[in-house]
């Protein structure tokens, strides 16, 4: 399957943001963002990774990687993990813009933001593949 690059408005544009369901997807886009020699796809046993850079020619980009795992889990259980993947490319934001401390609605909004991006990605992924 071919990534799928979400909108990437966070309040200014963020980075570019992909949801990887599998190695092979997450690979194909590594490398289209040139990186040699990325690191592995989930970080030891981890459901979940969001890997951040800043890629030759292609800006900020955050590909959140979700394992098989998450066919185990609850419709909450996923959401929970794609809130907390969130959190993370909002931190990965933060740093690449230099802000430090951004105001407290500022961070609830943006991460509400990438988090619904991340669940309406994955709600379109599984629609997809149970038609």
């Amino acid at each position: 399957m071919k990534t799928r690059w979400l909108d990437r408005h966070i309040s200014a544009p963020g980075p570019y943001l992909a949801l990887c369901l599998s190695e092979a997807e997450y690979l194909a886009a590594m490398r289209r963002l040139k990186v040699a020699n990325p690191p592995p796809w989930l970080k030891g046993d981890a459901g979940a990774t969001t890997h951040s850079m800043r890629a030759p020619g292609a800006g900020a980009s955050c590909l959140v990687c979700v394992g098989e795992g998450w066919r185990r889990h609850s419709s909450i259980q996923v959401a929970a993990l794609l809130v907390h993947e969130a959190v993370h490319v909002w931190q990965f934001y933060c740093s690449h813009i230099g802000e430090d401390h951004p105001g407290d609605e500022q961070e609830a909004y943006a991460i509400q933001a990438i988090a619904q991006e991340l669940m309406t990605e994955f709600a379109r992924r599984l629609e997809a593949t149970s038609t």
